[in-house]
């Protein structure tokens, strides 16, 4: 882990009272009026987000595991939003044990079959209170992805409830605090209202709170912990955007608004739960995806670019995952930064379709943490023999 280097400048400097600290080794300058506290951890620049280590230092600090929590016989549950799916697919690709991935006595759950649509803290919470506690929901709340309506299933609540005793580790992934409610009971919406069911008198449009989603996470800690007392939970923030707000302002600045609720709501919650919880987790995938990585998103400006989700679960798999990883760290980085733009983007094709006499010409331009991060990408594919054609 890196750690800073002080050193106090002198006092008549032009600069005012500053002091010189290095971070990975790169000077930087802060104001040296303040104290600082017993934990100071500054913000990287640019320059010290350059290699996959690095990230490992200024992202992932403080929520890395000592060791590896996932092994092949690790009951797995993953649902939320669309960032769950990912998780999901990726560890099962890898052959780690997803519950509600898996054919048969779990298939037919909604957490498996709808769960990326669950992306409000109200939607999860009513999976764990309906499976567990045998909470009815009267109303018409639950609609996949085509508006299809979908009931409490007794069968499918007892399959449910199977799944959420046998999970060894929770992957539960927010995404958005803007919900459509019954205005009569207060209950919340998987997705908006079908067009066809909407009526003014019954249903309204809403922002979700801070405070709510502070006891909606409560709730599902409170929850697991009485019926799967010693299972780990890891929460993640989903950095796919609002596709649409209903609010009378701009998407954009309803998304900052959205996702700051939940991340505030998440942060308050580790914090107090946390120190008498050793098995309460957070993976910062959000982070990584809105502050380490450029021209992230596909031309929708709402997906992540494949080679970014790539390294986002390649690090998942790293730190948490026992067993060797799909991809080499050092290769998933590179290829994802040149899928950006942030570096040339041919370099990551050279090195996978072994073109490595075009490749020598480019690496004496790039500086030197570059050149370090393709030969340790090499080094990786060649232990993997994951030399391949592949596009970028």
């Amino acid at each position: 882990m890196s750690k800073s280097q002080h050193k106090i400048l002198d006092v008549g400097d032009s600069r005012g009272p500053t002091f010189a600290f290095k971070l990975d080794g790169l000077a930087q300058e802060a104001h040296k009026t303040w104290f600082r506290g017993e934990d100071c951890h500054y913000n990287p620049a640019h320059e010290n987000l350059q290699s996959a280590e690095s990230i490992h230092d200024h992202v992932l600090s403080g929520w890395a595991p000592s060791a590896p929590g996932i092994t092949p016989e690790t009951n797995i549950v993953a649902f939320g939003s669309c960032f769950a799916e990912h998780i999901s697919k990726w560890l099962a690709r890898r052959d780690f044990n997803i519950l509600n991935k898996k054919d048969g006595a779990f298939g037919e759950t909604y957490i498996a079959r709808f769960g990326e649509g669950m992306a409000n803290s109200y939607a999860v919470l009513q999976q764990f209170e309906w499976a567990l506690e045998d909470k009815p929901f009267t109303e018409e709340l639950w609609h996949d992805k085509d508006a299809i309506l979908q009931h409490c299933n007794e069968e499918v609540r007892l399959q449910t409830k199977a799944a959420l005793l046998a999970c060894n580790f929770f992957i539960i992934t927010l995404g958005l605090s803007e919900v459509w409610a019954d205005k009569n009971s207060g209950n919340v919406f998987w997705r908006a209202i079908p067009e066809d069911d909407y009526d003014p008198d019954r249903h309204e449009f809403r922002v979700s709170t801070h405070a709510e989603n502070l006891e909606n996470l409560r709730q599902i800690h409170r929850l697991i912990r009485k019926h799967n007392p010693d299972a780990k939970i890891m929460f993640t923030l989903s950095p796919v955007p609002l596709v649409a707000t209903f609010r009378p302002v701009s998407c954009i600045t309803a998304n900052s608004a959205s996702k700051a609720i939940l991340r505030a709501a998440l942060d308050e919650f580790l914090r107090e739960a946390q120190p008498t919880d050793a098995n309460l987790h957070y993976w910062p995938s959000y982070e990584i995806v809105l502050d380490v990585f450029n021209n992230r998103w596909l031309e929708d400006r709402r997906h992540v670019k494949t080679r970014i989700l790539d390294y986002v679960m390649t690090a998942f798999e790293h730190v948490w995952c026992t067993g060797t990883p799909q991809m080499g760290l050092n290769q998933a980085w590179l290829r994802a930064r040149c899928a950006t733009g942030d570096l040339q983007r041919n370099i990551y094709p050279m090195l996978a379709r072994r073109r490595f006499d075009e490749l020598d010409k480019i690496i004496p331009r790039l500086s030197p943490v570059i050149q370090q991060m393709v030969a340790q990408a090499r080094q990786e594919m060649s232990e993997r023999a994951a030399f391949e054609p592949d596009s970028v």
